[in-house]
C-alpha cells in the first residue's frame, strides 16, 4: 500500500490565528499521519484574495508550532514544511488550475456565465416567493458560441459554473458518518472560477488534493455538504477519491456552536447592557467604534478588540490557539482536551500525552456527535499538569509566557524565581500568577484597597482591629535586620504571640491586605520578599494613613 498523505486545508482568517476547530482538526490529521506511518500536509487556500495576507498565515504556523505539531510537506516555517508538489498556497497555483479548467471546457463540463450579481439575486427572491429552492436556470447554456466569444472578448465580467451531468444520487462514503448521498437535482450547476479569476474552493482543493497525492481528508461537519460538489469533480477529472472522514461540530455550553464571533458578541452585550456610549481612554479609534457600533456586521480587529476588553474590564471568550496560549494554559493540555473533543481514547481515558494519541489514535473511535466545550474541565486538566511539573520546569516555563505577555514581571530579575515558585502550587494558568501579583510590580503611592468584606474584616472587624495593629509591626519591621521569608515569619508568630493570642492570620492578613491592596497574594513571606522592606513599610503607612482618616480613628 502507498503511503497515506493526509491533508489539512486553512484559508486565511481575519483573526490571523486557528479557531479551537481548525486546531483540532489539524491535530487528527498529524495523528493519523503519525500513526500510520503518513506524511501530514498542510495547505493555505488563499484564492480569497480579500481575506488573504501574510501575517494571517504566519498565526497559522505559529499556532501549530506552539501545539508541537509539525507538517511533513506544506509552506516552510521553521523547520516543517517543503516538498516537491508546491506551491504550497493556492494563490501561486493559478496557471495549474487555468490547464484543468480548460480541459473540463473543452469537455463541456463547464461553461462560463455572465449573470450580474443583482440578476441572480432576482432569480432567488423569485425563488423564495414561489417557495422553491433555488437553482440556477442555467441561462448560460443558451447563448451560442459566438455571443460567449463576444463577451469574452468585450471582458463582461463573467464567472464559470461546472455543468452537473445528468444520473442518478450521489454518493459519498465517509469514515466516520458513514454513506451519505443526495439526490443529483439537489446540487447547482456551482461556480468553479470567480469574477477574479481565481478558482472557488471547491476546484482548487480537488485539484490540489490529486496533484499532491493526498489519500486522507479529515475535516469538519460544516463541509460535508461540500463534499458532494467534489466527488463530482473528481469524477469528472478521472481523479481517485480520497478517504473522507467528517469530525463533529465544537459547540458553547449553551449549546450554540462555537464561532469566532462569540468575542464580538460579549463586547456587544456588554456595552449594551452598561450603556457604554464612548471607548474609554480613546482606547480604539474613534472610527472603529463608531463603524462597529454600526453594523453588526463590522467586527473590531483582534487587537483593537483586545484593547477595548481590557479598557472596559472583561475577558473575552478563548476562541483561536493564541487566546489560550495569551491566558497561560500549555500546548500539551490543549492538545489533550481538543482530542476529547471528538475522539475517544476508550477505557475511561481522559488525561494523555502527543504519543498516546500517536499510539491509539484510530478513525473508528472518532465521535460522531457534536462536543461541547468545557472551559472548566480544560481549566482543571492544566491545573493537573501545572501540579506535575517541577519547580523549575515551572519557572522556566512561565518566564518563557511572561517575556511574551508580561514582560513586567520578567523583568523582575534575581527575583524571578521567588515569584515563581510562591505562585507554582497556587496558579492554574500562567495567568493566574500575574493576575493576583499585580501589586508587586505597581507603584507603592497607586496601591488603593477595594471595599469589600475580606478587606473590612481584616482591618476594621472585631474588638480588636486589624488597622490598629498595624503601629505594631510597622515598628516590628522596621526593626528587622534580616529581610527574607524565615525572618518575616517568625516576625509575624511572634507578633501573632504578643497581638492577638497566637493568631498568626490576625497579623497577617491586615499586612496581606495592605501592600496588596486586597485579600489575595503568594505566601506572605514570599510577598514581602518580592516587595522588598522599604516599599512594604511605605505601603503599610499609607493604608494606615489611608483608614484612618477615611474611619476617622
Amino acid at each position: 500500500m502507498s503511503t497515506r498523505k493526509i491533508c489539512t486545508r486553512f484559508a486565511p482568517s481575519p483573526t490571523g490565528h486557528l479557531h479551537v476547530g481548525g486546531a483540532r482538526t489539524a491535530i487528527f490529521c498529524w495523528a493519523y499521519a503519525r500513526a500510520n506511518g503518513g506524511n501530514y500536509l498542510l495547505r493555505i487556500e488563499d484564492t480569497d484574495q480579500k481575506r488573504s495576507s501574510d501575517d494571517a498565515t504566519a498565526g497559522f504556523f505559529e499556532d501549530l508550532k506552539w501545539l508541537n505539531i509539525g507538517w511533513d510537506e506544506g509552506p516552510e516555517f521553521e523547520g516543517s514544511g517543503g516538498g516537491e508538489n508546491g506551491p504550497y498556497y493556492q494563490s501561486k497555483r493559478l496557471a495549474i488550475y487555468n490547464e484543468y479548467l480548460q480541459k473540463l471546457l473543452d469537455a463541456g463540463l463547464a461553461y462560463y456565465a455572465f449573470e450580474t450579481p443583482e440578476e441572480l439575486d432576482t432569480e432567488r427572491k423569485l425563488a423564495r416567493k414561489e417557495k422553491r429552492a433555488y437553482r440556477y436556470n442555467r441561462a448560460a447554456l443558451e447563448l451560442n458560441q459566438e455571443t460567449v466569444q463576444q463577451y469574452l472578448d468585450e471582458g463582461r465580467p463573467k464567472v464559470v459554473r461546472f455543468k452537473v451531468p445528468e444520473g442518478g444520487p450521489i454518493v459519498v462514503h465517509d469514515a466516520v458518518v458513514g454513506e451519505v448521498q443526495v439526490e443529483r437535482n439537489e446540487v447547482d450547476d456551482f461556480v468553479i472560477f470567480k469574477t477574479d479569476g481565481f478558482p472557488t474552493f471547491h476546484f482548487a482543493v480537488i485539484v490540489d488534493d490529486a496533484l499532491m497525492g493526498v489519500t486522507n481528508v479529515i475535516r469538519g461537519q460544516e463541509h460535508l455538504n461540500n463534499t458532494f460538489k467534489h466527488v463530482l469533480l473528481q469524477d469528472a477529472f478521472g481523479f481517485e477519491r480520497p478517504t473522507f472522514s467528517h469530525i463533529s461540530l465544537i459547540f458553547n455550553p449553551d449549546g450554540s456552536k462555537m464561532s469566532k464571533r462569540d468575542k464580538d458578541k460579549a463586547l456587544r452585550t456588554f456595552v449594551r447592557e452598561k450603556n457604554v456610549e464612548s471607548p474609554p481612554n480613546d482606547c480604539i479609534p474613534t472610527e472603529s467604534w463608531s463603524a462597529w457600533l454600526g453594523s453588526k456586521d463590522v467586527q473590531l480587529e483582534i487587537s483593537e478588540a483586545n484593547d477595548l476588553a481590557a479598557a472596559l474590564g472583561i475577558q473575552l471568550p478563548e476562541i483561536n490557539v493564541e487566546d489560550f496560549q495569551r491566558a497561560g494554559y500549555l500546548p500539551e493540555v490543549l492538545l489533550n482536551y481538543l482530542c476529547l473533543l471528538g475522539w475517544s481514547p476508550g477505557n475511561d481515558i481522559e488525561q494523555f500525552d502527543a504519543d498516546f494519541l500517536i499510539n491509539n489514535f484510530s478513525l473508528d473511535r472518532i465521535v460522531k456527535s457534536p462536543a461541547k466545550f468545557d472551559r472548566a474541565k480544560l481549566l482543571a486538566f492544566n491545573l493537573d499538569a501545572l501540579q506535575k511539573i517541577s519547580t523549575e520546569e515551572f519557572e522556566t516555563r512561565l518566564l518563557d509566557w511572561c517575556t511574551k505577555y508580561a514582560p513586567e514581571f520578567a523583568a523582575l530579575g534575581d527575583k524571578f524565581s521567588l515569584f515563581a515558585s510562591a505562585n507554582h502550587e497556587r496558579s492554574k494558568t500562567f495567568r493566574d500568577a500575574v493576575e493576583t501579583s499585580k501589586f508587586l510590580i505597581d507603584d507603592d503611592d497607586a496601591i488603593t484597597w477595594e471595599e469589600s468584606k475580606p478587606v473590612k474584616k481584616a482591618l476594621l472587624k472585631g474588638e480588636v482591629t486589624g488597622l490598629s495593629r498595624l503601629p505594631a509591626i510597622i515598628e516590628a519591621f522596621t526593626t528587622l535586620e534580616t529581610w527574607d521569608a524565615e525572618s518575616i515569619d517568625a516576625c509575624l508568630h511572634a507578633l501573632a504571640d504578643s497581638l492577638a493570642d497566637g493568631a498568626l492570620g490576625k497579623v497577617a492578613q491586615p499586612v496581606r491586605v495592605a501592600v496588596a491592596g486586597g485579600p489575595v497574594s503568594p505566601p506572605i513571606g514570599d510577598t514581602l520578599v518580592l516587595l522588598g522592606k522599604e516599599a512594604t513599610l511605605r505601603r503599610l503607612s499609607r493604608c494606615l494613613e489611608h483608614f484612618s482618616a477615611v474611619c476617622d480613628v
